[in-house]
């Protein structure tokens, strides 16, 4: 695949023709809010909201990385998941 920036790179994800995994999922959501958002700074989910707990979990765990950093590894997410999604 030949995509080179974010907006590219979330476009494919649109022609995905089947759902990748939740795991390549919450990567693919940390990813994305880190490369446009930076670091998690939002409060913590609470209740039994799993999926938002997950989600919360996953972008926190980036903090530190930068925004190109974090849109790189997400076009390169893309392009791997590309292969087996289209």
């Amino acid at each position: 695949m030949d995509i080179h920036n974010l907006e590219e790179a979330v476009a494919l994800t649109k022609k995905f023709t089947s759902k990748p995994s939740n795991e390549e999922l919450l990567r693919l959501y940390s990813l994305y809010k880190q490369a446009t958002e930076g670091d998690n700074n939002e409060e913590r989910p609470g209740g039994f909201d799993f999926v938002a707990a997950a989600k919360y979990n996953s972008w926190l765990a980036l903090k530190g990385k930068s925004k190109e950093e974090a849109s790189n590894e997400y076009v390169e997410l893309v392009k791997q998941l590309s292969s087996k999604y289209i």
